[in-house]
C-alpha cells in the first residue's frame, strides 16, 4: 500500500465537508473492494474517509409498498431483516448469496452500488425493481445512477445515502457463481412488477448491468418457458479467464428461467 491518512465521519454532514476539503480523499464503506485495491497499489489516495459507522446511513424500513435501505446497511443484515422478508423476500435470497460470511458482514449495499462492480449482485436488484438511489444532493432512477463498467452517475464529492425499492408482486434472483470469489459469472433478476416484466443481467454484460428486453416481453406470459427459444447475442457479452460469451449467453437463459421459477414458487 501507498501511504494514506485515514478518517472517520461520525456524521454525513463530516464526510461531506471533509470530502470538499480533500479532492484526493476516497470512501470506505465496508472496504471489501477498496483494501484489495489498496494491497495492489492501484490506488494512492491521500485520505481513506470511513464512513460505515453513520447510523444516519443504516436501517432498513417498509413503508407500505416502498423499503428504504440506508446505504451503509450491510448485507448480513439486508439478509436477515424479517420486515423486508415479510414483503421482498427475494432480495434477502440475494444479499444472502453475496460473497462468503466475511464479505457479507463488512460489505454494505451503498459501497456495492456505488463501486458498480460489473460482476456484483445489487445492481441487477436496482435495475430489474426500478429502484431509486438517494445521494446527499438528489435521487436518481437505477437506470441513470449505473453508467457502465465500475462507471456511476456519481459526482465528485457525492455520497450515495439510500436505496429505495418499490415492493414487486414477485421478485427472485438466480446466478451461477464463481466458486471462488462467489461473484456472478452470469446473475439475472426477475420481477414481476406493477408495470409489467422486468429483467436485469449482471456479471457478462460489456457495459456492466443491463436490461434483458426481449425476455420481458416474452414474459407476458409469465412462467419459466416462456424464456425457451430466446437467444442472446454473444457480441453483447463479456468474455474472461472463467467463462466465454457465448458460454454467459447460455447461462443467462438457465439462470432467468430459475429466476421465474423461484419467483413463481412464493
Amino acid at each position: 500500500m501507498y501511504e494514506f491518512t485515514y478518517a472517520r465521519a461520525a456524521t454525513l454532514s463530516d464526510a461531506l465537508e471533509a470530502l470538499a476539503e480533500d479532492d484526493d480523499a476516497i470512501l470506505m464503506a465496508g472496504g471489501q473492494t477498496l483494501v484489495p485495491t489498496l494491497k495492489q497499489r492501484l490506488a494512492a489516495p491521500s485520505t481513506i474517509l470511513d464512513i460505515s459507522r453513520i447510523d444516519a446511513l443504516r436501517g432498513i424500513s417498509v413503508e407500505g409498498d416502498r423499503v428504504r435501505i440506508g446505504a451503509m446497511t450491510r448485507h448480513v443484515e439486508v439478509a436477515g431483516s424479517g420486515d423486508l422478508r415479510a414483503v421482498l423476500p427475494g432480495l434477502c435470497e440475494l444479499a444472502g448469496e453475496i460473497g462468503d460470511p466475511h464479505v457479507r458482514h463488512r460489505g454494505t449495499i451503498g459501497g456495492s452500488i456505488a463501486n458498480n462492480d460489473p460482476a456484483a449482485d445489487y445492481p441487477g436488484a436496482c435495475l430489474a425493481l426500478g429502484a431509486t438511489i438517494s445521494t446527499d444532493r438528489r435521487d436518481l432512477p437505477a437506470e441513470e445512477f449505473f453508467t457502465g463498467l465500475f462507471e456511476t452517475a456519481l459526482e465528485p464529492g457525492e455520497i450515495v445515502t439510500a436505496v429505495t425499492f418499490p415492493v414487486p408482486e414477485r421478485m427472485a434472483y438466480a446466478k451461477f457463481p464463481n466458486p471462488a470469489s462467489r461473484y456472478a459469472l452470469v446473475g439475472v433478476c426477475v420481477a414481476l412488477t406493477a408495470d409489467g416484466p422486468r429483467v436485469a443481467v449482471t456479471g457478462s454484460g460489456q457495459e456492466g448491468v443491463f436490461r434483458w428486453t426481449d425476455a420481458e416481453q416474452a414474459l407476458a406470459r409469465f412462467e419459466p418457458g416462456a424464456i425457451d427459444g430466446l437467444e442472446i447475442d454473444p457480441d453483447l457479452l463479456s468474455s474472461d479467464i472463467h467463462a466465454g460469451a457465448d458460454y454467459r449467453a447460455g447461462l443467462i437463459v438457465v439462470m432467468a428461467r430459475r429466476a421465474v421459477a423461484a419467483a413463481l414458487s412464493r
